[in-house]
């Protein structure tokens, strides 16, 4: 099996099974064995289409003779490719992806005889009328993102910042990889990676954070299966930093799966300290553990627990909590496309849930503990909105000023959204609360 068939297998994936598509792509190169230039490919292709599915409604539209909502839904995923290929890839000879769409239409259409035919002549004509469609005049066409979202988003993220944001998240996120301290340095790892013939530049502002090109499968680099480094977003790595954890710390990282924070919290603890690392999905757990293993982090005790429910052993047990709660995920949209098209009412109900877990974990704080808040998204409602809440009802907890890198401005409110095409970063929101 090619990479257009995976890819095209994974996009059928996504709009039956309604699952997320970074999970899916995963999933689906796994079982079909893609070396790595395949398997490339195949999540160019998967990502490419679904970060520009307005546009290449918008050019298949001028390419039709009839409506785009009568396409059967594989036909239409077929041409999103071709077209994604001809119009937006550089490197892809036109004659390819004609050809390989119409073998894919006659293998997964074969109930509709017209379908080979209409998508030859459909991207035939896309060669002949290159630079040639009408393009986009407004963002939802041109970014794809659908006007609601951006009716959402914009209030918060600002008119300056919003084009850049949904640029970025029309990008393809670079590898940020964090260095495990307890076991290499940042030079060090370097060194190692390049001769696994990985291209490896420092990033700009982070510290033992650096940024990956040509890794092919990162988990079959040698570094990687020795534990020297894990993969987490700069802002993610961030907001732990901003906790402020030392050695010797009882950590509660209450919705921890993956396990990238609780990571980022096992460096700062130096192998002096405990974290206790937290999900509500089983499934999960044993990802934390093997992680854990593969850095070498002992001092980690993962466990299954609904982080809105109380444990009364933990109440004021804890130095700090970071609860990065569950959220409407509006910050990674580069890195799961198809968030950007669920409907924003599906998400009404998340404020109440993250105030209750935001109260649940501050139980456990001791007296002049910390509790980190954080989300990736970029709502007010979910971030500063919770926030607000939980100091009306619990004024024994006080914001204080983010410890920032020099790039940032200074920090006086204790809380910083990050934008997408700001800071090359996730988007996220990070708040510091200090228990009285």
């Amino acid at each position: 099996m090619g990479a257009r068939e995976t890819a095209l297998n994974v996009l059928i994936a996504c709009r039956k099974e309604e699952g997320w598509s970074n999970g899916i792509v995963k999933e689906y190169l796994s079982r079909d064995k893609l070396d790595g230039r395949e398997a490339a490919l195949a999540t160019r292709l998967c990502y490419g289409v679904l970060q520009n599915r307005l546009l290449l409604d918008h050019y298949l539209q001028q390419l039709l003779t009839g409506k785009i909502k009568n396409l059967h839904p594989a036909v239409r995923d077929i041409l999103h490719m071709g077209l994604y290929q001809i119009y937006l890839m550089d490197k892809i000879p036109e004659s390819a992806a004609v050809n390989e769409s119409v073998t894919l239409a006659k293998k997964y259409c074969r109930k509709i005889q017209s379908a080979p035919g209409l998508v030859n002549g459909v991207l035939r004509n896309a060669v002949r009328t290159v630079g040639q469609l009408k393009e986009p005049a407004g963002w939802q066409e041109k970014y794809s993102h659908p006007q609601k979202l951006i009716d959402l988003l914009k209030p918060y993220v600002g008119g300056k910042r919003m084009e850049l944001m949904l640029r970025a998240n029309n990008d393809i996120p670079p590898t940020v990889v964090q260095v495990n301290t307890l076991r290499t340095t940042a030079q060090e790892l370097t060194v190692r990676l390049e001769e696994e013939g990985v291209t490896v530049t420092p990033h700009q502002w982070l510290e033992n954070c650096l940024v990956l090109t040509g890794t092919g499968s990162i988990d079959r680099l040698n570094t990687f299966k020795e534990g020297l480094f894990y993969v987490q977003d700069a802002a993610a790595k961030l907001s732990v930093a901003c906790a402020g954890i030392t050695p010797g710390q009882n950590v509660l990282d209450c919705c921890a799966a993956p396990g990238g924070k609780s990571f980022c919290a096992a460096m700062a603890l130096q192998g002096v300290g405990h974290i206790t690392s937290c999900d509500v999905y089983e499934h999960k757990i044993p990802l934390i553990q093997k992680g854990a293993r593969r850095l070498g982090i002992e001092d980690l005790d993962a466990q299954c627990r609904d982080a809105s429910v109380f444990v009364p052993e933990w109440e004021n047990a804890m130095d700090t909590v970071i609860a990065d709660v569950s959220c409407s995920g509006y910050g990674i949209i580069r890195k799961k496309p198809d968030i950007r098209y669920k409907d924003p009412d599906t998400m009404k109900d998340l404020p109440e849930l993250q105030l209750r877990i935001l109260e649940n974990q501050s139980r456990y704080v001791k007296p002049g503990g910390m509790l980190l808040y954080s989300t990736c998204t970029l709502v007010r409602e979910e971030n500063e909105g919770v926030v607000e809440r939980f100091l009306a009802l619990h004024p024994e907890f006080k914001t204080e000023p983010l410890p920032l890198p020099a790039v940032f401005p200074k920090n006086k409110s204790g809380m910083l959204a990050l934008v997408p095409g700001e800071y090359d970063t996730d988007g996220f929101f990070i708040c510091r609360l200090r228990k009285g």
